[in-house]
C-alpha cells in the first residue's frame, strides 16, 4: 500500500496552481462566516485533485467534528465526531503530518469506519492538517473511489492551503462563535424582560413565568427569543396606547 512522506517545497513563479491557491485564499477571507469559509476552502480541494469525496473536519477540545462535506451528508455535520489520535483522521491530527493512502485505504490499520458514510468503502485516501500560526485547528480529508496516486505536487498543495487557509478558517469560526454568544446574550435579555412583564402582569414566579415562555415556545414551535419578543412588543404597544 503506498504512502506519501510528506516534504516542503516551493513552486515555481507563475505557477497557475499557486496563483489558484492565491486567489482561494483571498475568497476565504471575504467569506461571510466559518461555514462558507469552510466550503471555499473544500471547492478549491476538490477542484484540486478531482476526488469524489472531501471531508473537513475542525478542532472542538478533544474532539474532531465534521463541519463540511463535498457529498450530502447533512444529517451528520457538526454531529460526526473523532477523537484526536482516532483513525487516520486523528492520526493526522495528533501528528500534524499529511497521509496519502493509494489504494484499499479501509485496510490500512487506522482506519475509522463509520457505517453511516458510503465513503469507508473508497480505495484512496489523503488527509492534511489545517494549522493557524502553528497551531492545529482541523483536518482535511479527500477520497476517491478507484485507487489514486497522490502526486507529491498535490498533497503540497494541499498541506498549502492547510496553512494558509487554516488562519481564515480559525478566525471565520471565533467571529462565528463571538456572534453567536452576542445572539444568546440578546435572547436572555429579552426573555429576563419578558418574564418581568408576566410576573408584574400575571402575578407569576419567575420560574413560572419562565416556564410559560418555555411552554409557549414549544406550543406554538417558535424560539424562546420569538416569544420572549411578542411579549416584549405587546408591552411596548399598550405602552404607547395609553401615551397617547
Amino acid at each position: 500500500m503506498g504512502r506519501f512522506e510528506f516534504m516542503s517545497s516551493s513552486a515555481p513563479v507563475g505557477d497557475p496552481h499557486v496563483d489558484a491557491l492565491h486567489h482561494t485564499v483571498s475568497r476565504i477571507a471575504r467569506a461571510d462566516g466559518f461555514h462558507q469559509a469552510l466550503e471555499r476552502v473544500l471547492d478549491f480541494a476538490v477542484d484540486l485533485v478531482k476526488c469524489d469525496s472531501c471531508f473537513i473536519f475542525v478542532l472542538s477540545g478533544e474532539d474532531l467534528v465534521l463541519r463540511a462535506s463535498k457529498n450530502p451528508h447533512r444529517e451528520l455535520l457538526d454531529r460526526l465526531k473523532l477523537r484526536v489520535g482516532e483513525g487516520i483522521t486523528g492520526w493526522v491530527a495528533e501528528h500534524c503530518e499529511p497521509v496519502a493512502v493509494f489504494r484499499e485505504a479501509f485496510k490500512d490499520p487506522r482506519f475509522q469506519r463509520f457505517n453511516e458514510l458510503p465513503e469507508d468503502k473508497y480505495e484512496a485516501f489523503v488527509s492534511v492538517p489545517l494549522f493557524s500560526r502553528g497551531r492545529l485547528v482541523g483536518v482535511m480529508n479527500l477520497q476517491h473511489r478507484e485507487p489514486h496516486v497522490y502526486s507529491p505536487r498535490d498533497i503540497r498543495l494541499l498541506a498549502t492551503v492547510g496553512v494558509l487557509a487554516g488562519a481564515e478558517i480559525e478566525m471565520a469560526r471565533l467571529e462565528t462563535e463571538n456572534s453567536d454568544l452576542s445572539q444568546q446574550l440578546e435572547t436572555r435579555k429579552l426573555v429576563e424582560r419578558a418574564k418581568g412583564i408576566l410576573q408584574r402582569d400575571l402575578g407569576l414566579t419567575e420560574e413560572q413565568a419562565y416556564l410559560s415562555i418555555q411552554r409557549q415556545s414549544r406550543q406554538k414551535r417558535k424560539s424562546m427569543k420569538e416569544v420572549a419578543e411578542a411579549i416584549v412588543l405587546s408591552e411596548e404597544v399598550k405602552n404607547s396606547s395609553r401615551a397617547q
